[in-house]
């Protein structure tokens, strides 16, 4: 509770009156001061009004990033409010459609009071809501009481994803039903080949055109269709940084976008997050899973550590056999670079996506720097990539600057054309 500043007025227009009276020996100069002494003695004698409960009203507790949604900042009180200043303070990441919602509002007795705000989701991440800073005075306005009211709502933000035409096609597919076409022959609906009948085959796939030139029967062959385990590696030892936007950033939307299509397409995905802190989500395939990894992104940030990791701290399971593993990195820190080495030195199905941050230097200032700068592109595209890419590594430098759907496509195209060898 503090004084406002009539309160100091009152009490110095009494007082100087009194101290005039007696001061001049003018006993009526005493009576300027009586109303004020009144105002003062009958305002203190009233009790503060209670303070109004103010909260703020979401249409949902999750969102995704970049979007825009209609609150409602709810304001009642017990007793009526004749002025009431009210601030909202959001966090980075989340704004509001005015500089600076601060109200002045009066409240009813027993009622309510829904103050419309609009606010835009600017970066991904876990929230509270609903940090409110609130002053109200007494009937008199000689006392002022500030309030803070801490933020209670929960909102999480999703991060954006980009829309992608085709996706990363792994190697092997797992022995469970999907939309893939697998290279074994079995049951299945994509023409493989013809092969003589045995006893036993149905005739239903008997190719009686093939059974017809040869003059014996001939039966049709089909790829079957299943799914496959993709794994996402996202390395979160270090990242480069400029204004609001980082390597992480960038990485994290790339991961969730690419999360969504393999699970749109019937794959089963998981995520690891390698860095100061691991985590792990094994493979699994349906909208539970993502909400699995988008929560698990959030959570996502660089941890300093002096701990030397490699790939043995991962459990298996997190590992399935003849998985793909997208890996998703800035190469900044030698642990995470000899994690992804190891992992395709054991005949994993590796990709990687370099989330490249020199986009992130900034200009140089010099003739030095700009040689420094140079140098050191050379040296990753040189050394870093080539050790990725003589192990038969698809590599792809990505900024964000161009869609991701174009580092898919270089991915596809590397994939599609070069021949694969092992360590």
């Amino acid at each position: 509770m503090k004084r406002s500043p009539k309160l100091a007025l009152y009490a110095a227009m009494a007082a100087a009156s009194f101290i005039a009276a007696l001061a001049l020996g003018r006993p009526e100069l005493a009576g300027l001061g009586a109303p004020f002494a009144l105002v003062l003695a009958v305002g203190l004698a009233f009790s503060p009004a209670p303070k109004p409960e103010v909260t703020l009203r979401l249409p949902g507790d999750r969102a995704f990033e970049g979007n825009e949604i209609e609150a409602e900042i709810v304001v009642s009180a017990s007793v009526a409010v004749r002025e009431a200043h009210l601030t909202l303070s959001l966090p980075r990441g989340v704004e509001a459609s005015e500089d600076a919602p601060a109200r002045i509002l009066s409240l009813k007795a027993g009622r309510e009071r829904a103050i419309p705000v609009r606010l835009s989701y600017e970066h991904w991440g876990a929230y509270r809501l609903g940090d409110f800073d609130l002053r109200i005075g007494d009937l008199a306005r000689l006392r002022l009481i500030d309030t803070h009211i801490a933020a209670v709502t929960p909102l999480r933000i999703y991060p954006r994803q980009e829309r992608l035409q085709r996706l990363i096609k792994p190697l092997e597919t797992q022995p469970y039903a999907g939309n893939r076409v697998a290279r074994a022959k079995a049951e299945g609906i994509e023409f493989a080949d013809v092969r003589p009948y045995v006893p036993g085959d149905r005739i239903r796939r008997v190719n009686w055109r093939a059974s017809s030139m040869r003059q014996s029967l001939y039966v049709n062959q089909q790829h079957p269709e299943r799914n496959s385990d993709v794994i996402i590696f996202l390395d979160s030892f270090a990242e480069a940084q400029r204004e609001n936007e980082s390597t992480l950033d960038l990485a994290v939307r790339a991961a969730a976008s690419l999360a969504d299509h393999y699970l749109s397409a019937q794959d089963r995905v998981g995520l690891i997050g390698f860095g100061g802190i691991v985590k792990w989500l094994t493979p699994a395939a349906g909208t539970l899973q993502y909400y699995r990894i988008a929560e698990s992104l959030l959570e996502t940030e660089i941890n300093f550590s002096y701990v030397w990791k490699d790939i043995d701290v991962l459990p298996a399971r997190s590992l399935t056999p003849q998985a793909l593993v997208i890996a998703l990195s800035p190469l900044l820190d030698e642990r995470g670079t000899n994690a992804l080495l190891d992992l395709r030195r054991r005949g994993f199905d590796l990709v990687l996506v370099d989330v490249s941050p020199l986009a992130f230097t900034g200009p140089p200032n010099d003739r030095a720097d700009s040689q420094a700068l140079r140098l050191w592109h050379l040296w990753r595209e040189e050394t870093l990539h080539f050790r990725y890419t003589r192990l038969g590594v698809a590599v792809v430098e990505w900024n964000g600057e161009t869609p991701l759907a174009e580092a898919v496509e270089e991915v596809r195209a590397f994939r599609r054309f070069v021949r694969y060898t092992f360590a």
